[in-house]
């Protein structure tokens, strides 16, 4: 599969889907959900892709939208819903019973051909349960194609499909180990290293704070594709709102105005914090001259937004005032009004910013082959200096 196709494929679903944002069902399968199939690598038009695939249940029988097949045998169920609905709980738990039903189903997709959820059944624990694994945007797929690798006709068939989701599952579980005990892990790491070198004059526990949030940042990065949340989070809590939604538009901007990176002033050795954000994020940032609902470990002197989808730069910089809790900011919203408001949870701040510091960048730092999947640091020199996001990160 090229980079090219999967380019192709992403530009066309993305100009039927602004030309016909309530695209109901059966044309979502047949303009968006079929060719997706076809870029995995199936034939749509022979025996081992079955459409309308009768499932039999205690109660009688139902029908998936699609099956694909190896031989006589499904081996992934596919649910389609229309564009302009919301995956659900519902309809996740729904695939998942489908799947229950026939044993050699290890792999299940549920998509409105721009949102996808990957579910497959879970070998090594659960006794088999049905899992979800994977959810990514169309938008995703033309900074991380390697998601697909994991559904593609070969993989499924050669069983690198199951390789790669225990591969997932590994980082997963210990990108959550280490956020939900970083404090222990930082404590330990400062106690191995000083039982190695002894007293050191640096603040080293914040070091290795640091160095715990980095392997975070790297573990992401290899995993790139998977959602931020545990599995857990993924299975229990309700969908968060995201860009197929209703636009949230700026009650007011706070953006100073445009800035040249060379003239931000301070010391080049001042810390910078990048966050990165889908476009549906910057109404908080302009009108509230802050960002939040994130995890912050230790300090820093500036934020610098990295925006994803089809912008891809590093675009807005700002001076920090303070780090508080979300009820304490003053926000121009309830929080909860906002597109991440669902992803509060303890232990999540905003950054407050200095007023009048907040400024969109004349030269935007464009994405190279680096992005931040989390929060990453860098200094203020290499923000100026940078070419590209590679060299920032």
């Amino acid at each position: 599969m090229q980079r090219d196709e999967i380019e192709e494929y992403v530009g066309r679903c993305q100009q039927l889907i602004e030309s016909s944002p309530q695209m109901d069902e059966e044309n979502t399968k047949v303009k968006l959900v079929q060719p997706f199939l076809e870029l995995l690598g199936w034939d749509l038009y022979s025996t081992e892709v079955a459409l309308e695939y009768t499932i039999p249940m205690a109660s009688g029988s139902t029908h998936v939208d699609y099956a694909l097949l190896v031989g006589d045998s499904p081996v992934v169920f596919v649910e389609a819903k229309p564009v302009r609905a919301t995956l659900s709980d519902d309809e996740v738990r729904q695939l998942r019973s489908y799947m229950r039903q026939e044993l050699d189903v290890d792999w299940g997709i549920l998509t409105n051909g721009q949102s996808f959820e990957v579910l497959t059944k879970n070998r090594n624990e659960n006794g088999g349960e049905e899992v979800s694994v994977v959810q990514f945007e169309l938008d995703d797929l033309t900074e991380n194609p390697g998601v697909l690798e994991l559904l593609t006709k070969e993989s499924i068939r050669s069983g690198k499909s199951d390789e790669v989701a225990e591969q997932v599952a590994q980082t997963n579980r210990a990108i959550t180990a280490l956020q939900d005990n970083e404090d222990g892990v930082t404590d330990a790491v400062t106690e191995a290293v000083e039982s190695e070198v002894g007293e050191l004059t640096i603040d080293l526990e914040e070091q290795a704070r640091e160095f715990v949030q980095g392997l975070v940042s790297v573990l992401r990065e290899q995993r790139q594709f998977v959602s931020d949340k545990p599995q857990e989070e993924v299975e229990e809590e309700p969908d968060e709102a995201d860009d197929s939604s209703e636009e949230l538009n700026a009650k007011r901007s706070r953006i100073a105005g445009k800035i040249a990176r060379s003239e931000i002033e301070g010391d080049g050795d001042s810390r910078v914090a990048v966050f990165p954000t889908k476009e549906s994020g910057l109404p908080f940032l302009k009108e509230n001259e802050a960002w939040g609902f994130v995890r912050v470990g230790s300090e820093f002197d500036y934020v610098a937004m990295y925006v994803t989808g089809d912008v891809r730069e590093i675009k807005y910089v700002a001076r920090v005032a303070d780090v508080v809790d979300p009820d304490a900011a003053e926000l121009l919203r309830e929080p909860m009004d906002y597109k991440d408001g669902a992803k509060i949870d303890d232990g999540k701040k905003v950054i407050t910013f200095e007023p009048g510091s907040l400024y969109e960048l004349e030269d935007p730092i464009p994405f190279e082959s680096k992005y931040p999947q989390g929060l990453r640091y860098t200094t203020l020199e290499k923000l100026r200096t940078a070419e590209t996001t590679d060299d920032v990160l």
